[in-house]
């Protein structure tokens, strides 16, 4: 049987079966918005990409296998540039105002910064279901693997369970990742444009299918949410995450990102990907596990203050250093550099 290539429906038919109404899809491209992800054609709009690639076509019509034509891509408005004053300081559009010589760098803008935030999940969509099928419930014929990135379809059990080469399953254990026009996902580094090509990309962790999971399905993971408070020094973040009865915490620090996995007693898990208002250095990055809470401590790449943990177009005040004065003061109107900014260096 031929496979159909609309978007939205992707079934296996006959021209036999094929007719006006045979097929459910969606006409128009992907949309992924401040989080939210669904179809130019349709409404709906769902936070898990999950959900998202289950959202029901809103077009009907005939099943094909022509390749389909790529959508134009959406105009976006372009970033306002930081105005530059004969004095060389920046001024942004939201009031913060930086001091430049000719030997420093531009930072990073606000705006700039608050696109990153399409890359954090909220939190991220956890691959709750278990390791393993349970070999004992039966599966029905073209059933589709679970697993993310798979899409293999079960045949038989000495086929798709056994130990063939069509029983192993390449999947993406991590979660998609949509970031300056870019897709991929967080398991692994290669990244393209299209999303036809995003939902080719091959799965980067092997193991076995899963078409119907385990005796333990119903005992999925909670998801829960962690207060956190953090406060700054010139050179470092030190950020606290309250979390009890801590099973395995793991952090993973990027140049603006940093991913928390934290599993919990009674089957819950906090597991998010924060992206940071500033770049970090990931090296000198540090993380500790106590009995309350996990304290981070992020290194700062360039000394620069911070008015929020993570993007935001809204800074009213920055926190400064270095100032006359010789210590920080908290409301400031304009942004400093700490003392030993690496951008107040000179040649």
């Amino acid at each position: 049987m031929v496979k159909c290539t609309r978007k939205g429906c992707e079934k296996e038919y006959t021209e036999e079966t094929n007719n006006d109404s045979a097929c459910q899809y969606h006409s128009g491209g992907p949309v992924f918005h401040e989080g939210l992800k669904g179809w130019s054609c349709c409404k709906k709009r769902v936070v898990d990409f999950d959900e998202f690639l289950k959202i029901p076509g809103c077009t009907t019509g005939r099943h094909t296998d022509e390749k389909p034509v790529q959508p134009e891509p959406a105009k976006t408005e372009a970033t306002a540039a930081p105005t530059e004053t004969n004095d060389k300081v920046e001024v942004y559009n939201n009031g913060a105002a930086i001091s430049l010589s000719s030997h420093t760098p531009t930072p990073t803008t606000v705006a700039e910064a608050a696109e990153a935030t399409e890359r954090k999940a909220k939190p991220l969509a956890v691959e709750q279901l278990p390791e393993e099928d349970d070999l004992s419930v039966p599966v029905k014929e073209g059933t589709t693997c679970k697993r993310r990135g798979c899409g293999v379809t079960y045949k038989d059990d000495a086929t798709s369970r056994g130990d063939g080469v069509e029983a192993d399953c390449y999947h993406h254990p991590g979660a998609p990742i949509f970031h300056e026009g870019s897709k991929g996902w967080s398991c692994c580094p290669r990244k393209v444009l299209e999303f036809d090509e995003f939902l080719k990309i091959k799965g980067c962790k092997k193991g076995k299918h899963l078409f119907v999971g385990g005796q333990n399905q119903g005992q999925e993971e909670e998801l829960v949410d962690c207060r956190n408070d953090w406060y700054q020094t010139p050179t470092h973040i030190i950020l606290s995450i309250f979390a009890k009865d801590k099973e395995d915490t793991k952090i993973d620090f990027e140049s603006q990102a940093m991913i928390v996995d934290i599993k919990m007693k009674g089957n819950k898990r906090y597991k998010k990907t924060i992206t940071l208002f500033q770049t970090i250095d990931p090296q000198e990055s540090t993380y500790k596990a106590l009995t309350t809470k996990v304290e981070v401590k992020l290194k700062k790449a360039n000394g620069m203050s911070w008015p929020a943990l993570e993007p935001t177009e809204n800074v009213t005040s920055w926190t400064t250093f270095g100032v006359s004065g010789g210590g920080g003061t908290v409301g400031g109107k304009d942004m400093h550099y700490a003392n030993d900014s690496p951008m107040h260096y000179r040649q």
